[in-house]
């Protein structure tokens, strides 16, 4: 059909908007908003002409700047009581007398309509396939319970018959405005519709109307809205610190599409992302996931995998992905964009590597707890190492706390897999002091009402220092040595080793603790001092930067 038909697309565009002065020349994410409407339509593959009609000399030079042609307008259809349907039909006549031919087919494209996609003005020139419709127009599904008003009866009334959840009631469209499209026979100065009219429905994305600020600023969020990969690592045997973390990230990505990447043999992390709701796909090995990538098509992939290889991160840039990593001392770690490592401060010369506390990411539950307030008396310790404790260091603390005069309550946490918990509980069932809990949802809840922590020299150091809780770090493995943030400078005493240390060391610095009351404050003092709630922002401006750079070398 649409061979032999031609059609043409009217953008207007008055220089006189009132709700945002010289919207259609200012810059909406970079770009002109006249600019969205004229590539939206000459991208399609069924327009033959695109004509803005306009009464301003600078919507005019900007328009054909982007390769549209220009109608200007008359000054009695430039007034702000002026329809739109003599503005249409004046360009439509002037732009067949210059083509000394006529459309078949008239469209009117509103510039206030940035985010429209080309696919859609597309399916709407298609419903002309059948000869029956005369005009389509895009329409929005706006079903509410809504209210009327009698102004005789001076009441309000409802508009349902039942209150019912908005997905249950039945649907009521709404034009957005967008596009509406005609035979040209049902085009003048009165009416551009005809008397058959069907319906295109859209996203309440592609219904945005800019004719406010506060339209502006959705606008100019979905067109900066970016589709992120978040690859995790999320196995029993690593535990869920890798999830927890993408997990924190997500939720700060509000405005933008994320989807999680999960390795089929990690049902740990199946099981975590469904408890969220966030969306995922299920991935069977490497190929596969490079199959999911592309069918996803994201500009942004987020790897917390720990090391990785330089293999699979050269794929992921041949493919033309902006590559993140968490944690990443793998071979792969050099061609990876960015790196955040939080827990290495040590000098990095790679340039693409951010090391330090700056960049460590609080879960949401630690920006709304209060600091602690250090007191005198020590009435309950918190025990929490993660991971699989492979030294046991939980039942040493437990057993060298108890050979001291400390008669307070002792919180003991362990991770998902530690490998006897049972045994653990059984052990210590008699002793009601004792409390023994797995993989808790309010760690911070516990942390902040503990007097002092014993923990491993993992990311949890952070997480407490935010709170100021005084702390004995002992390191759980050769790698937790290099965790250098765990030191007395930042408010910690950090005794090494932990399978090293004797239990008669441990006696002596937890007496020592308990007694020292300026000592504790002065941890606390240390640790409060650290700014540990702006890691996001910190690696969202890192990203930003290093993104432009990557969009500009492409």
């Amino acid at each position: 059909m649409f061979n032999n038909n031609k059609i043409l697309v009217v953008i207007p565009a008055r220089g006189g908007s009132k709700g945002i002065p010289r919207k259609n020349v200012r810059l909406l994410d970079g770009q002109p908003l006249i600019s969205y409407s004229i590539n939206v339509a000459k991208s399609s593959e069924y327009v033959d002409d695109v004509v803005i009609t306009t009464d301003d000399s600078e919507i005019a030079l900007l328009s054909e700047k982007f390769g549209a042609s220009v109608i200007r307008r008359s000054e009695e259809l430039s007034t702000d009581e002026t329809p739109l349907d003599p503005v249409v039909y004046d360009a439509m006549v002037q732009k067949e007398k210059l083509a000394f031919d006529e459309y078949d087919l008239v469209i009117t494209l509103q510039p206030t309509s940035p985010l429209i996609k080309t696919s859609t003005l597309d399916q709407v020139i298609e419903k002309f396939e059948d000869f029956a419709i005369d005009s389509v127009i895009t329409v929005v599904d706006d079903r509410r319970l809504s209210w009327g008003y009698d102004e005789n009866n001076e009441r309000f009334f409802p508009n349902y018959i039942e209150r019912k959840n908005r997905q249950d009631l039945p649907k009521d469209f709404k034009e957005t405005g967008a596009i509406l499209a005609t035979r040209r026979k049902f085009v003048n100065e009165f009416s551009r519709l005809g008397t058959n009219i069907d319906i295109v429905e859209v996203s309440q994305e592609e219904s945005v109307d800019v004719t406010n600020y506060e339209d502006w600023w959705i606008a100019e969020k979905y067109l900066q809205r970016q589709k992120i990969a978040i690859v995790p690592n999320a196995s029993e045997s690593v535990g869920n610190k890798h999830i927890n973390r993408c997990l924190s990230v997500a939720s700060k990505l509000v405005f933008h599409d994320v989807l999680f990447l999960l390795d089929e043999s990690h049902q740990l992390g199946i099981d975590i992302i469904k408890k969220y709701n966030y969306n995922y796909k299920i991935y069977d090995g490497r190929d596969d996931l490079i199959t999911c990538l592309r069918e996803y098509s994201p500009q942004l992939v987020l790897n917390d995998i720990a090391d990785t290889s330089s293999e699979y991160i050269s794929i992921l840039k041949d493919e033309g992905y902006f590559v993140v990593n968490f944690e990443d001392l793998g071979v792969g770690s050099g061609l990876a964009d960015v790196v955040f490592d939080a827990l290495y401060e040590h000098d990095l010369s790679e340039k693409n590597i951010y090391t330090g506390y700056e960049y460590y990411l609080l879960r949401d539950e630690f920006y709304f707890q209060p600091q602690k307030i250090i007191t005198h008396a020590v009435n309950n310790v918190l025990i929490t190492f993660t991971g699989e404790d492979e030294d046991n260091l939980t039942e040493k603390v437990i057993n060298s706390i108890l050979s001291t005069n400390y008669e307070g309550r002792i919180n003991v946490i362990v991770g998902l897999t530690y490998p006897d918990l049972e045994g653990l509980i059984s052990k210590y069932e008699s002793n009601q002091s004792i409390q023994i809990y797995q993989n808790v949802s309010n760690i911070s809840e516990f942390m902040f009402k503990a007097d002092i922590i014993f923990s491993s020299a993992s990311k949890r150091m952070y997480d407490i220092c935010s709170l100021g809780v005084p702390t004995i770090c002992l390191c759980q493995n050769e790698r937790e040595l290099s965790h250098v943030f765990a030191n007395e400078s930042n408010g910690f005493i950090n005794m090494g080793l932990g399978a090293d240390v004797e239990m008669q060391q441990l006696i002596e610095q937890f007496v020592n603790l308990v007694n020292d009351y300026d000592l504790r404050v002065a941890m606390n003092k240390k640790m409060l001092s650290i700014d540990l709630k702006n890691g996001f922002e910190n690696m969202e401006s890192v990203i930003r930067q290093e993104y432009r750079k990557f969009k500009l070398n492409r």
